[in-house]
């Protein structure tokens, strides 16, 4: 069996680069237009589009399911959530009703084409530059004054194993300074199903991924002091639902 996945895995995530390149080719004139002229609206809307067809086309098709029942979104709101797997980015216009902002590392600038969401839209974060890092944050902001929301990974990398790694502060300190909620988003399996990690070494196969999106947890009233509250009460609640998807 595990010959077989060593041969099996690196073929379909090749066949996945592919799912995901073409259809981005193909889109990226009307995705360049609407960046440029501050259509963002449409480019959220072309993500989703673009997305549905990377999952049809390579046999993933997401389960999502919700705390207490399907709700439209906070707008705007900070979208909080563990990060195991790209795939975890691929599905989000699956759940977020509305215009959203990602923030993500800076050598995604270097990607050719594909910088251009990061030039005209989204945030790069270089997490090494506490200047940088400050300023981009600084950037989320204005995002959210702007009615746009915002989606943080507050691990700051992406876990390996689907482990919960400690959450950094800023996406919280942020939600409170802007008096917006938080959304807590939990990936439970992506990374079955596309792993980071080494091309042979990982997995890579198709499947139901599944999501679970939890109630908004609303800032209002809340202080500088409540920052580490408000973390530590994700943190817990990602990790509760981690556990109980694992039979823990």
């Amino acid at each position: 069996m595990k010959f077989l996945s060593y041969i099996f895995s690196p073929i379909w995530k090749i066949w996945f680069v592919l799912c995901f390149v073409i259809p981005f080719l193909i889109l990226f004139p009307i995705f360049y237009f609407a960046l440029k002229t501050k259509r963002f609206s449409l480019v959220f809307k072309l993500k989703r589009f673009w997305a549905r067809i990377i999952s049809i086309c390579s046999f993933l098709y997401p389960s999502i399911s919700y705390q207490t029942k399907k709700y439209n979104l906070p707008k705007p709101c900070i979208i909080v959530s563990n990060h195991t797997s790209y795939l975890d980015i691929v599905f989000c216009p699956f759940y977020i009703d509305h215009t959203a902002v990602f923030m993500g590392k800076h050598e995604l600038l270097k990607i050719p084409l594909f910088k251009y969401f990061f030039i005209y839209l989204d945030i790069p974060v270089n997490r090494k530059s506490i200047t940088n890092a400050h300023k981009a944050f600084i950037d989320a902001g204005k995002k959210l004054d702007e009615e746009l929301s915002l989606v943080i990974y507050p691990e700051g990398t992406i876990s390996e194993n689907g482990k919960l790694r400690p959450f950094k502060n800023g996406a919280f300190k942020l939600a409170i300074e802007k008096q917006v909620p938080i959304v807590p988003v939990v990936n439970l399996n992506n990374w079955q199903f596309l792993q980071n990690g080494g091309f042979f070494k990982s997995n890579g196969r198709p499947g139901i991924p599944k999501i679970y999106v939890g109630d908004p947890i609303f800032t209002k009233g809340m202080t500088e002091k409540d920052v580490d509250g408000l973390k530590e009460k994700v943190h817990i609640f990602t990790q509760e639902r981690l556990n109980k998807f694992n039979g823990k």
